[in-house]
């Protein structure tokens, strides 16, 4: 990845957004609407402790020269148009309260970002904020019903899979939370499985294969298996290489993958 990708809480907080015009007026409108407190001058907002800013002035030299001040001064700068002077991008922001996608190209192009954004619009039903908050309500039953975590985990995993109970494509997702926990018994895989690679290149992975390094918890892997690979597998799965699995292959109830290069 070319940018670290994060979501930056700035309700309350002071936000720097400099010049006019309309390539200004949506830095505003952007600020606003995750709750920031706009600053327009640009010693008020260091002085208040401002933490990041954009600069939007119709004039380049007067965009590169507050652009340098600010960056000395410790913020992370935005300036409209020169991602050569951006430490962070703006993305296009699909909304669904608490769910928010956010589609970015480093600055290349915001006419594609957009345009898949529009797509995403197309497939995510209007509701699916609710369903995330009735699974953050719904987070003490979850643990009584799977006390281990990567039991937990692989539970939801399979139930907000396509075609799952609680697929997040499909509308009305809130409604059918309470009838999936009170299903019978869900099984969460777990165990031992080990998969076959044969190409170097992920998207020569099969679905199965994707599926399973998406959600399995422990990763254990061969010295021939590429890091594109090993990229598709979860963030937060322990890893280990072949003969230095210690004690990750006997984790209780989790689901360990071994990683084999053909």
């Amino acid at each position: 990845m070319h940018s670290l990708p994060l979501f930056h809480k700035i309700a309350g907080k002071p936000v720097i957004v400099l010049g006019e015009g309309p390539a200004a007026e949506p830095k505003r409108r952007l600020v606003e609407r995750a709750g920031g407190d706009v600053v327009a001058d640009l010693a008020e907002g260091i002085e208040r402790g401002a933490r990041i800013a954009f600069v939007a002035h119709e004039d380049q030299g007067a965009c590169e020269a507050d652009a340098s001040r600010l960056q000395s001064a410790g913020l992370l700068v935005n300036v409209v148009d020169r991602p050569d002077l951006c430490d962070f991008t703006t993305p296009s922001i699909l909304d669904r309260n608490p769910v928010l996608v956010a589609v970015g190209t480093g600055g290349a192009s915001a006419g594609l970002a957009k345009q898949i954004r529009l797509r995403l619009e197309a497939l995510l039903p209007a509701d699916l904020g609710g369903l995330a908050e009735a699974l953050q309500d719904a987070r003490e039953a979850l643990r009584r019903r799977w006390p281990r975590a990567a039991e937990r985990r692989r539970a939801l995993d399979s139930a907000l899979a396509a075609g799952g109970a609680l697929d997040p494509l499909m509308p009305e997702g809130a409604a059918r939370l309470e009838q999936w926990l009170e299903s019978p018994a869900i099984g969460a895989e777990s165990g031992q499985v080990t998969l076959t690679i044969a190409s170097d290149d992920p998207e020569d992975l099969t679905l199965r294969q994707a599926r399973l390094l998406g959600t399995a918890d422990v990763i254990l892997f061969d010295s021939a298996i590429p890091a594109a690979i090993l990229d598709r597998a979860r963030a937060d799965a322990l890893r280990r290489p072949l003969g230095d699995e210690g004690d990750a292959a006997g984790a209780e109830g989790a689901l360990v993958l071994v990683l084999r290069r053909a």
